[in-house]
């Protein structure tokens, strides 16, 4: 098992709004940040672009009476520091989560991956054969979209070189990302300021640069995950979707139903992308509601 690290937590994080105990392991040369909540069956949280495991605040909260919730931040986002040389790509942060999940000895895991944390968390489980037992997929996809015109216009726009500048320069990944993803409610200031302080510097804003581009530019990483769809055929799985966004279409819904079989499907017509902070009881609910019914 990876050593602890005697990281701290920094001043700038809101008590109120995150009041869960801060950990940090060395994983892999990389000091990680997650917090571990809770007893019970494991839920490992898995975050997106460009948020860290204080996304998923209100949802550990109201569940960690009943299940362990385990949440990290990658690399270079959140409170988690990057090795020099890191590029924070998706298939580097697949091995991270890989290692961590290994460092921690997790066993018996329910994923939860929202956005980027899907695919991330899908190439993990491959890596661990019989470590993952159930999964929830938040707005979520995984499989290549190359020469799907409507990811590649996002990919040529929001991965391109001016883009990437203006992310480092004035953190327009935050600012843009965060309002625009959720619709049931308008994230307040307070909330703006972790996730604005959590990338504070230009250099800290290169991990959330970095992601829009690479939608196209992983193709082999998401080729991988998609061969190994397969192999998540009998897995139990909780589909929970946004419709109130414009990141993924019915159609990349339906297509990760058909991805797996053994899914049940959660349809919130009003939430935005990130559905877990935009609408954090009824996501809970059909968390409680799939659970309770796979133990049934």
């Amino acid at each position: 098992m990876a050593d602890t690290t005697r990281s701290a937590r920094p001043a700038w994080v809101d008590d109120d709004l995150f009041p869960f105990e801060s950990r940090f392991v060395d994983v892999d040369g990389h000091t990680v940040h997650y917090v571990d909540e809770g007893s019970g069956p494991t839920l490992l949280f898995l975050h997106g672009n460009p948020t860290w495991s204080f996304l998923w605040r209100d949802v550990i909260r109201a569940l960690c009476d009943d299940f362990r919730c385990v949440a990290l931040d990658y690399p270079g986002f959140g409170l988690s520091a990057a090795k020099p040389g890191y590029r924070f790509l998706p298939e580097e942060h697949a091995d991270v989560v890989t290692a961590f999940v290994d460092a921690l000895g997790l066993e018996g895991i329910t994923l939860v991956g929202q956005d980027w944390g899907g695919p991330i968390g899908l190439a993990a489980a491959r890596r661990l054969p019989g470590g993952f037992e159930r999964l929830v997929l938040v707005n979520a996809w995984a499989w290549p979209v190359n020469g799907d015109l409507y990811f590649e216009a996002f990919a040529r726009l929001a991965g391109g070189a001016p883009i990437r500048f203006l992310a480092r320069r004035f953190n327009l990944v935050v600012n843009a990302f965060i309002p625009m993803g959720h619709r049931m409610r308008k994230p307040t200031a307070a909330e703006m300021t972790q996730y604005r302080r959590a990338l504070d510097t230009p250099e800290r804003r290169q991990a959330s640069a970095v992601f829009p581009g690479r939608i196209t530019a992983s193709r082999a990483f998401f080729t991988e995950v998609e061969a190994s769809l397969a192999d998540f055929a009998h897995v139990p799985t909780l589909i929970v979707w946004g419709n109130a966004q414009i990141g993924f279409r019915p159609r990349e819904r339906e297509r990760l139903e058909a991805s797996f079989p053994e899914h049940e499907t959660v349809l919130f017509e009003r939430a935005g992308l990130y559905v877990e902070s935009d609408a954090p009881e009824e996501f809970v609910a059909a968390m409680r509601d799939w659970t309770a019914a796979e133990r049934d």
